[in-house]
């Protein structure tokens, strides 16, 4: 019996791969270009292909809606906000809605102590039911091609949850526990685990591709991360977070992930 080959795709979604969506990844589009012809070309040797998808609401507390200004104003797109911007007697960021202001407030403390990222406000996207959550028709279409082999997409959704980010799709960045689904998604890791290879694609290389590898590693075995085989022409980073994907890189490398490109893998 050959070895079980899984392609984990992460988040290739219109707002992210289009030129034209909401919140694009420059070389995210020609990324998917190169997937769905490694698709086209390996689909008899790929056994699994996982796809996550960031689900949002246009409540989220990402998004510019939710803060404001003591003039009411909301931030900019990009915008960073950090523990000193949200406390003290005049703080730079309020919650919109002061029903949320202590757990807005609760929220960035948190992710200044687990050390993920800080907290940066998007340009909404990928607002669930919108074209801009779905996924880019050129890999879609071989997605389609992929399961006429009497196969099944396995989409793993992620980011519905509107006082979170959730860029991992193994777990959010900050847990609700009144909401099981930002907790460590197990069943998503033991499938993977099932797997020889684990090849990797998607965006952004610097953040939900990144937080999701590094989390599946973190609850993986160390042995395991030796499965892993980063796509390097099938992931781009958000610009000007380039550093974030190199020290991705260099701690995945350095840990036993493989690094390839998508007309060599499955040669």
């Amino acid at each position: 019996m050959g070895k079980k080959v899984c392609l984990l795709i992460v988040d290739p979604q219109v707002d992210f791969c289009d030129p034209a969506g909401s919140l694009p990844v420059k070389g995210a589009d020609k990324d998917m270009e190169r997937l769905a012809a490694m698709i086209h070309r390996a689909k008899d040797d790929i056994d699994e292909i996982c796809c996550t998808m960031d689900q949002h609401r246009a409540i989220h507390i990402a998004h510019p809606i939710f803060w404001c200004d003591k003039n009411g104003k909301h931030p900019n797109p990009f915008t960073l906000i950090e523990v000193p911007d949200v406390t003290g007697s005049d703080p730079k960021w309020r919650s919109t809605n002061l029903a949320y202001k202590e757990r807005a407030i609760e929220y960035v403390q948190k992710l200044k102590a687990n050390g993920r990222y800080v907290l940066c406000i998007w340009p909404p996207h990928c607002l669930i039911a919108s074209v801009g959550a779905t996924v880019h028709p050129v890999l879609f279409k071989a997605f389609q091609e992929w399961e006429q082999r009497f196969a099944v997409v396995n989409y793993v959704t992620k980011g519905s949850n509107p006082f979170t980010e959730h860029y991992s799709a193994a777990q959010a960045d900050v847990f609700d526990p009144e909401d099981p689904s930002t907790g460590l998604n197990t069943e998503f890791i033991k499938l993977l685990q099932t797997m020889d290879v684990i090849a990797i694609g998607g965006e952004a290389s610097s953040h939900c591709v990144a937080s999701t590898i590094k989390d599946v590693a973190d609850n993986f075995g160390e042995d395991n991360v030796k499965k892993f085989v980063y796509l390097k022409d099938a992931c781009s980073p958000v610009t000007g977070f380039e550093d974030k994907e190199k020290a991705f890189l260099d701690e995945m490398t350095r840990r036993g992930m493989k690094v390839s490109t998508t007309d060599k893998f499955l040669r």
